[in-house]
């Protein structure tokens, strides 16, 4: 039987999370593939930062917005000029922020972006990998230019801003296979205990002064720095601890103006990474974001990626939605977030 219409979560005005219209359950039309786009349907989600920040000032169109930039499921349908997967795949994927989002029972995808789901992962805990995986793959090795291979940069110092995070939990243990020592900030007990399990070498509180906690850890200066927290807060200082042509990396928006000059004597590089930029712009290299995930997926069924999920909320619908951003807004969330089941 054809499905003619599905469940979502959307929004239609950007409001506080306390505000029970802030996300709310709809029922919405079935799309269709075409093209190169996969009808998956949709098992899990997963939650992340910029689904808050598009909740609370994003452009609303056509009445209401549906969020949502994790999910895995199995492949329904596909479209005529599709390659890569066939009806009946399992599939995990991060999507595109100028689309429809996946907090849908459908959703559809371009096969570029996607990747086969890891084997030894559940549903839920696969939709918490996507987003998080490749933005710290590509901010470790195609911002930053880290040898993955761990032949070129084994013993390269790495300053992981934000380390108990969903992106930094996998940074620092992509970071670690690539023979790297990390050093990740965490500012709470089962924070810094995170992130020592997830393989960083040294931990460091980054509610208190950063420059003089590596300086006692013999690190006056580190080659790279990955900052998944607070671009403002950490910029002169990031400019003080990278080595002279270091290379610093960074996701998170600035709110106030980057004084540039602070990085020049060093020759510093300075990098953004936004893992939609492929997807937003159809960048002739879009499917190496099929690939990367695929790996990924390989390194989790071989054992050496752990899953990232700490939060399990179920079943998906917008109470629970609106609890996962709640948690999202304190700041004290640690690893990831995922919901599964309609």
């Amino acid at each position: 039987m054809v499905n003619t219409f599905m469940k979502a979560i959307a929004f239609s005005r950007n409001l506080p999370i306390t505000d029970p219209a802030s996300l709310e359950d709809v029922t919405l039309p079935a799309p269709v593939a075409t093209g190169r786009d996969l009808l998956v349907r949709v098992h899990a989600i997963g939650v992340n930062p910029v689904d808050t920040k598009v909740r609370r000032g994003g452009a609303v169109t056509d009445g209401r917005r549906v969020l949502g930039w994790d999910a895995a499921g199995v492949v329904e349908a596909v479209g005529p000029e599709v390659t890569l997967f066939q009806p009946g795949d399992a599939v995990y994927y991060a999507g595109s922020l100028v689309r429809p989002g996946a907090n849908s029972e459908l959703h559809l995808v371009d096969e570029r972006i996607v990747g086969r789901k890891p084997r030894r992962l559940s549903d839920v805990e696969a939709a918490a990998i996507p987003l998080t995986a490749i933005t710290a793959w590509e901010a470790l090795f195609d911002r930053l230019e880290i040898d993955r291979t761990g032949q070129r940069h084994a013993g390269k110092s790495l300053l992981i801003i934000g380390g108990a995070g969903g992106v930094g939990s996998l940074a620092i243990q992509l970071a670690k296979r690539a023979g790297l020592r990390v050093i990740a900030t965490a500012s709470r007990p089962e924070s810094a205990q995170w992130v020592r399990d997830l393989g960083a070498t040294d931990v460091v509180n980054h509610a208190e002064p950063l420059p003089p906690q590596l300086a006692a850890l013999g690190l006056p200066t580190v080659d790279y720095i990955a900052n998944f927290a607070d671009t403002d807060r950490y910029w002169n200082v990031m400019a003080e601890l990278i080595r002279p042509q270091g290379r610093i990396v960074s996701i998170v928006e600035n709110s106030d103006p980057l004084d540039l000059n602070v990085l020049k004597a060093k020759s510093v590089a300075f990098f953004w990474e936004l893992m939609f930029t492929r997807s937003m712009f159809g960048t002739d290299d879009m499917i190496e974001q099929h690939h990367l995930l695929n790996v990924v997926a390989d390194l989790i069924d071989a054992g050496e990626l752990r899953a990232t999920l700490q939060t399990h909320l179920t079943p998906i619908n917008a109470a629970n939605l609106r609890e996962a951003h709640a948690q999202l807004e304190s700041g004290r969330t640690i690893g990831k977030i995922a919901l599964s089941g309609w």
